[in-house]
């Protein structure tokens, strides 16, 4: 495997997701289904996503990166089917449940990549590799944008998001190695089954938590922001629209500008970019215009954009290279759980408190991670330095840490 395969992937993957955030308003009216339908909707995303993401682990695991590009070419060929098929809610549904399993089961392929090169080469690989997703997002939304605008049909985008997750899913696949699998040991033919990978799940779960923190801050402004601009700060739809891409943008940026802060300063990473974003949450929450919002959103943005990279980082070192997809399944499977909660959590406070006192209460989320981080990573730190391997591997000595890089591990 390559240093491309990750950022093919990336690429891919944000390019997918851009467009489907694009495309939401043009499939519904396709679908011929209420806003109150299409969220009934969306939670069939979540519902396929969560238990594909466990059966994807185990099959990188098996057969290593060859499954990345198969679950890559899966994805882009569900988005066409569901642009293709959504006539009704059921069918958005089932398009919509086959959409999340294809995209959790892509995410810990591409993840586990990011993971494995980093590991090999010393890059930031796993932080650039989110930025281009970033950009891919922001760069895919305006051309699938562009294409509604002028009348193109629904699975238009789509397609072009099948050809090209066809061709990554190709590189990938040539990337994987020469028909043997990547996933087993040294000497150990196609013949020979793995065994099983050994998890320690407390850390891994309690990394996952903490990534879920920053997925349900970072989710929530996504998926709200355009609602505050507009229902807050009476900005009209083009300056309202305009949120979530500010949003990604700065996000995307800030991960290609950080990649090369090494993750030994991972404490120090985690703490300030959670307090970022925790600053630039209370000052949307504050705002009294537009361009005060964008400042506290360009904010946010900046300080979530480092945080679930970072997290994986430290995933990665405590991981062996034949365990990696489980442990990332494990990682991102509770991840995600913050991403499905984070609307959700802002909705339920709008509705007690109004949106300005709902961002106070995202800004509470990402100021409970800024303090978790440093106590938690180094609590980790002190135990066992492998927290995903092989059943089969001889024991690994704990790396020799200076104080100083303990909170890193």
């Amino acid at each position: 495997m390559t240093a491309r395969t990750p950022y093919f992937g990336f690429a891919v993957f944000g390019a997918f997701w851009g467009v489907w955030g694009a495309s939401v308003p043009a499939v519904r009216d396709q679908a011929g289904v209420t806003d109150g339908q299409l969220g009934t909707a969306l939670l069939f995303v979540g519902a396929g996503a969560l238990p594909a993401m466990q059966v994807a682990g185990r099959a990188v695991d098996r057969w290593g990166h060859r499954a990345t590009a198969v679950l890559l070419v899966s994805l882009g060929a569900a988005g066409v089917l569901l642009a293709a098929i959504a006539s009704d809610l059921w069918t958005l549904s089932a398009g919509l449940a086959l959409v999340g399993a294809s995209s959790g089961a892509a995410d810990v392929g591409i993840n586990s990549a990011a993971g494995s090169v980093e590991q090999a080469t010393t890059r930031p690989v796993i932080t650039r590799s989110h930025a281009v997703f970033s950009a891919a997002v922001v760069f895919a939304s305006l051309v699938a944008g562009l294409m509604h605008g002028v009348g193109a049909p629904v699975v238009t985008p789509f397609l072009l998001v099948g050809l090209a997750a066809a061709a990554a899913g190709a590189i990938v696949a040539l990337d994987a190695g020469d028909g043997v699998d990547e996933a087993q040991p040294p000497g150990v033919g196609q013949a020979s089954r793995p065994s099983r990978p050994s998890l320690r799940l407390l850390p891994l779960l309690v990394v996952g938590v903490l990534a879920a923190l920053a997925f349900a801050v970072e989710n929530a402004h996504q998926s709200w922001s355009a609602v505050y601009l507009v229902d807050v700060l009476d900005a009209g739809a083009g300056v309202a629209a305009a949120g979530p891409a500010v949003f990604a943008a700065v996000v995307a940026v800030t991960r290609f500008a950080v990649s090369t802060v090494h993750t030994r300063h991972a404490s120090a990473i985690l703490v300030t970019g959670s307090a970022a974003a925790a600053a630039g949450t209370a000052v949307v929450a504050t705002a009294s215009n537009v361009l005060m919002a964008q400042v506290g959103l360009s904010l946010a943005a900046a300080g979530t954009a480092v945080l679930f990279p970072t997290l994986l980082s430290i995933v990665a070192r405590h991981t062996d290279e034949r365990a990696r997809g489980a442990a990332t399944s494990v990682v991102t499977t509770v991840a995600y759980l913050g991403f499905l909660a984070g609307p959700v959590y802002v909705g339920r406070w709008a509705d007690a408190v109004e949106l300005p006192g709902a961002m106070f209460a995202v800004a509470a989320l990402a100021a409970l991670l800024a303090v978790l981080s440093w106590p938690v990573l180094r609590a980790l730190a002190a135990g066992p330095a492998q927290w995903a391997s092989r059943s089969d591997d001889p024991p690994r000595p704990s790396p020799v840490e200076s104080p100083r890089d303990q909170p890193a591990q």
